[in-house]
């Protein structure tokens, strides 16, 4: 049995041997003496309240609770006797007359087994944390095997790559000669095609010259083109000076040369139209007309101002004879200028494709130099696979690299963490926390997500430096500074989040529990025989 220690009340055991009362009292910080009578005697002589350590008579003064069958509680001397039950042995109201009920060992015994729940679920904790430790070990030792594995790969497909580019190279020069040797003769052979359609362009731009030089006078004037309903722009059933002027390039005669030049191109459109629509079927495709070609419209004039048609000598000259005149005037009028624009359109279309579709084909080499293109393809190929292998295994390795670089503890206890993510919803948001990688937040409604921080460092103090972690350069707030995460970690059975804040603006606080984080019991047990030591004073503490 523990012996009993004399002290006045309110005295903390440690503090029992300043107080006997076989000597005068010194004030503990050393300002002067009293006699031991004057210790609790509810006048303040101390400056620092020592002498009364059980009144309310120092307001700088502290009261120490026994609270036998609990824990030790140090109060404010001016809540001595104030009227609040504060010692769960109600040495503190000893003379309010307020009715406290001594309930210390009813709260020790609860302590002792929330405690008693506490160290076994931190028991539990540590065994999680050694395996844990185990795992990280484990994984720490695959990655550096694959780390050797990886880097002899690479090695490996280097050299690989290396070879087929070297062999690209080989095939490759040869295939140059042989294009450039094709792209020469296929230059002469579409120079050659050039020159013929030009030709052609230039026989069939005379042809029509001579077709509409009604007197072979080798000019073309108004009145032989106010002769052609072709170039009756406005379908009025009459040519006028005007319309036929704008054709002349508002000249009142073209020459050939001038016609060869530049008429052509602004009558070729109509006049090409002019022919399909009056000319028989036949075996030969009529030439299509470009929409760029097509001229734009004459301005138009009134009815009085027009001019009517020329002798009939000129009349005679027309391409169209007299007997059939009327019926082409009849077909002219029942021709709708939509209808042959869409069908013109249509077939401009077509042959815009057409044209596409010739660019889009692949040239067709002849069979030696296929022969080599083909080679060289299929070195291309090989080097493309070869060199994407290297940047496979390249990003792979550099991704190992990284993660062997991290601080998974002192164990490596953290490291089996790595990969995982958990979550934690309040009434607005989502959590989510990726060791090592990031904290994010998202709304509970609607879509995307804030990136809260990326993983920066640990950040706990010297003697726990793994008990906080800072995920930094999260999205910036509006107005604010980028946000960023801070987690606390605390030991428990499994890894979870256990509540999300913000008490700072854009400044995040995860708490969060893991095995990691616990530690052993022989640890805990010499913070629990402080703690015992402490309640136990108050079983051998009797007042004077």
């Amino acid at each position: 049995m523990a012996a009993e220690v004399l002290r006045p009340r309110g005295v903390p055991l440690s503090k029992s041997s300043f107080y006997d009362p076989t000597r005068d009292f010194n004030c503990l910080d050393g300002s002067g003496s009293v006699p031991f009578t004057y210790v609790n005697d509810d006048y303040c002589d101390c400056q620092d309240g020592s002498d009364e350590p059980g009144t309310a008579a120092c307001p700088n003064g502290f009261f120490h609770c026994t609270n036998s069958g609990h824990m030790p509680l140090t109060l404010p001397s001016s809540r001595v006797n104030d009227g609040v039950c504060d010692c769960c042995d109600t040495s503190d109201e000893y003379a309010s007359g307020v009715n406290c009920v001594d309930v210390c060992r009813e709260l020790g015994r609860a302590a002792r087994e929330e405690a008693a729940r506490q160290k076994e679920e931190m028991a539990r904790g540590y065994h999680l944390r050694q395996e844990m430790v185990e795992d990280g070990k484990k994984r720490k030792k695959e990655a550096e095997t694959k780390i050797e594995e990886l880097r002899k790969e690479k090695e490996e497909a280097e050299a690989i790559k290396t070879e087929k580019e070297e062999a690209k190279k080989i095939v490759e020069e040869p295939e140059k000669e042989a294009l450039e040797r094709y792209r020469v003769v296929e230059e002469e052979r579409k120079a050659t095609e050039e020159t013929e359609k030009k030709f052609k362009e230039e026989e069939a731009a005379r042809e029509a010259f001579q077709h509409l030089d009604n007197d072979g006078d080798g000019v073309l004037t108004l009145q032989e083109l106010r002769s052609r309903q072709t170039f009756d722009t406005n379908r009025d059933g009459q040519v006028t000076e005007e319309e036929a002027r704008f054709y002349l390039g508002q000249e009142d005669t073209m020459s050939l040369e001038t016609f060869l030049t530049s008429g052509w191109a602004m009558m070729r459109p109509v006049y090409l139209l002019d022919k399909r629509m009056f000319t028989p079927p036949s075996s030969t495709p009529t030439p299509e007309i470009p929409e760029e070609l097509a001229p734009p419209p004459p301005p138009m004039y009134d009815e009085e101002d027009s001019y009517g048609t020329d002798d009939g000598e000129e009349e005679d000259d027309y391409d169209v004879s007299s007997d059939t005149e009327e019926e082409g005037e009849e077909d002219a009028e029942d021709y709708d200028p939509e209808d042959g624009k869409d069908e013109d359109d249509d077939d401009d279309d077509d042959e815009v494709r057409r044209e596409e579709e010739e660019e889009e084909e692949e040239p067709k080499y002849d069979e030696e130099t296929q022969r080599l293109v083909d080679a060289a393809n299929e070195a291309r190929q090989e080097f493309d696979e070869a060199d994407r292998r290297v940047r496979d295994l390249t990003r792979e390795l550099k991704s190992l690299e990284e993660a062997q670089g991290k601080d998974y503890g002192y164990q490596e206890e953290f490291r089996a963490m790595e990969g995982q993510c958990f979550e934690f919803s309040d009434r607005e948001y989502i959590y989510r926390l990726c060791p090592f990688d990031k904290a994010i937040q998202k709304p509970k409604s609607g879509h995307g997500e804030t990136r809260l921080g990326q993983w920066g460092d640990w950040t706990g103090p010297e003697n726990n430096k793994y008990s906080r972690q800072l995920y930094s350069n999260g999205q910036a707030c509006w107005n604010g500074p980028t946000r960023s995460a801070d987690v606390h970690i605390s030991c428990g059975t499994e890894g979870r989040i256990t509540g999300v804040s913000e008490p700072n603006r854009c400044e995040y606080v995860f708490l969060f529990t893991s095995p990691a984080a616990c530690t052993s019991p022989e640890d805990s047990r010499e913070e629990e025989e402080e703690e015992g030591d402490v309640a136990g004073e108050a079983d051998r503490h009797t007042e004077l």
